[in-house]
């Protein structure tokens, strides 16, 4: 089977992303690319790691007894609307709002989100 597209980046819910990015830095051994109080991104050998603050952010219970997980994927994809389609077909619903035209933000069957963006920024 033919994949639709391949994983750059997961990118985690964070209470303080320029701390946790910093913190995996060292764990990975991954350099910083971007770091600011609302986002941060890490850059590894194949696949980069991002964190996103969030307001009010409360870590996932462990042991995970509810389900819930905070995360998102971002996928790099060769046409954007093509890929789009393609996961709708498969179960997807196009989130709303949309971030802006180079993103297309979309939810899994369970809801949870991913993002889906042109090969060419990566």
């Amino acid at each position: 089977m033919a994949s639709i597209a391949a994983l750059k980046m997961v990118t985690l819910d964070s209470r303080d992303a320029e701390a946790d990015a910093a913190f995996w830095a060292g764990v990975l051994g991954w350099q910083v690319a971007h770091s600011e109080p609302a986002y941060a991104m890490l850059v590894g050998p194949d696949h980069a790691l991002g964190f996103g603050t969030v307001e009010d952010y409360e870590p996932p219970a462990w042991p995970n007894e509810h389900g819930s997980k905070q995360f998102h994927l971002d996928l790099a994809v060769d046409d954007l609307a093509a890929a789009e389609q393609a996961c709708v077909e498969l179960g997807a619903t196009v989130a709303d709002p949309q971030p802006g035209e180079t993103w297309r933000v979309l939810l899994d069957p369970s809801g949870h989100p991913f993002c889906l963006t042109s090969s060419a920024n990566w």
